[in-house]
């Protein structure tokens, strides 16, 4: 992909600030008109829930916060990350990768706004086969951060196949 000008940054916040607003709004939604906490699911489709679940920990469930100290501790961990991602974000021109970061950016700061607000993060979409849960339990934020991590992962890897390695004719 060509080369972004100077003002790649502004694409890639807007899209950050995009994930964020639409992580914070689904999240009010589903509290405040939908109710979800009080209800705690509610049967969409076949395949799709909307189900309250109040996630103390990070990606499935890992690294659970037990303690308040151990909810800093995440939200500081969680903090340093979006950090490096700004840097990462700011420095970067390829505009595949700047919109990848800010999928993870929007969606890393709306998991820090839950987990220092509510002292957990909101999780509530949830597909399913029948009565089997593929996915666990989740939210924008999450989506967010899934599709940006995967696209980075794929530029990656599709990137060292256009690298072939040099051969050695001369190897004895």
């Amino acid at each position: 992909m060509a080369d972004l000008p100077a003002d790649h940054r502004m694409l890639g916040f807007g899209v950050a600030a995009a994930v964020l607003l639409a992580d914070q709004i689904s999240k009010w939604w589903i509290m405040a008109v939908v109710e979800l906490p009080v209800r705690g699911l509610i049967a969409i489709t076949s395949f799709f829930d909307l189900r309250w679940v109040e996630n103390y920990g990070v990606s499935m469930g890992f690294l659970v916060a037990g303690s308040n100290r151990e909810r800093w501790l995440l939200v500081g961990a969680t903090a340093a990350i979006a950090i490096g991602i700004i840097v990462w974000l700011w420095r970067e021109k390829n505009r595949a990768d700047v919109v990848a970061l800010a999928l993870v950016l929007g969606g890393a700061i709306g998991n820090i706004i839950d987990r220092t607000r509510l002292g957990y993060v909101a999780d509530f979409l949830g597909p399913h086969i029948g009565g089997w849960y593929p996915f666990l339990v989740f939210n924008v934020a999450d989506a967010a951060i899934t599709i940006g991590v995967v696209i980075l992962v794929l530029r990656a890897l599709l990137a060292r196949e256009h690298k072939a390695p040099a051969e050695n004719i001369d190897a004895v």
